[in-house]
């Protein structure tokens, strides 16, 4: 297993500026990281040679970018928006290419109270294959998550209820887009989170390790501290032989070591999985 950070409590601060992302990558390899993941969000100037020059940013301080995250709104209920939201995700693609990122974190969209069940299944599939086919060469893996609310969204994501992802997951999968099944997400909004996860194991590419502190909604901890059940969900990985990126969403607002800690908790809990 490799490990990453999305660092969400230092997001205003990378944002605003105030924080580099060659310092973000810094304290990240300081850390004993295998790399770090980013946010489109952190990206105003989104040209080519703006992105390359946060890429020499990262690998001055001698990480790389695993993952960023996007949040594509192919849900919306206006058409002429979803196409906007293709393009604009086609963008963050490329600059997810242009960065050398392994993965780009993708999402159904927003559950807009005009979006109908169905309707937003298919908007969803049909936003993901229209992305897939038109960022092919890119070398980058698309991997769908089940996804929550970001805090840049008015509504919280269409697929959160698990039977909607399910059936969303069904359907891209076999469009080459992976799994990025996210445990904290898991434990709020699913009966069983490691049943979850049994749905998709065989397709799950990477996981967004992270924890929550009720269920219901999605309230970050300092990983480890909250009601995720970490060692059956490592177990279970470990069993299907999954052994790929796991980035550790970083969200406690406990600075820099808040990361430290979810680090060496993730790290401890997988080799104690791989043990039991």
């Amino acid at each position: 297993m490799q490990l990453s950070c999305l660092p969400v409590s230092f997001f205003g601060q990378i944002i605003s500026g105030e924080m580099s992302l060659n310092q973000w990558a810094r304290m990240a390899r300081e850390l004993g990281l295998d790399a770090i993941d980013v946010s489109i969000l952190f990206f105003r100037d989104t040209s080519r040679d703006a992105v390359l020059a946060a890429r020499r940013q990262v690998e001055d301080a001698g990480m790389s970018i695993n993952m960023i995250s996007t949040y594509p709104d192919f849900t919306h209920p206006d058409a002429v928006e979803r196409e906007r939201e293709l393009g604009r995700e086609q963008e963050a693609v490329a600059v997810a290419s242009w960065l050398g990122c392994r993965y780009v974190r993708v999402v159904a969209g927003q559950a807009h109270p005009e979006t109908g069940r169905e309707e937003g299944i298919r908007w969803a599939i049909e936003g993901m294959r229209a992305l897939v086919e038109t960022t092919r060469g890119l070398d980058v893996r698309l991997v769908y998550e089940n996804h929550g609310k970001p805090g840049a969204w008015t509504y919280t994501d269409f697929s959160q209820p698990p039977d909607i992802f399910l059936e969303i997951a069904r359907a891209v999968v076999p469009l080459g887009i992976g799994i990025n099944f996210d445990t904290a997400n898991a434990t709020a909004f699913a009966r069983d989170p490691v049943a979850l996860l049994n749905e998709v194991i065989d397709d799950v590419v990477t996981v967004h390790a992270a924890d929550t502190a009720v269920r219901g909604e999605l309230q970050h901890c300092v990983l480890g501290e909250g009601l995720v059940p970490f060692l059956p969900l490592f177990a279970r990985l470990r069993e299907a032989g999954w052994d790929g990126w796991m980035s550790i969403e970083e969200n406690a607002r406990r600075g820099r070591e808040g990361v430290e800690r979810s680090v060496e908790f993730v790290r401890r809990a997988w080799a104690e999985a791989g043990r039991a």
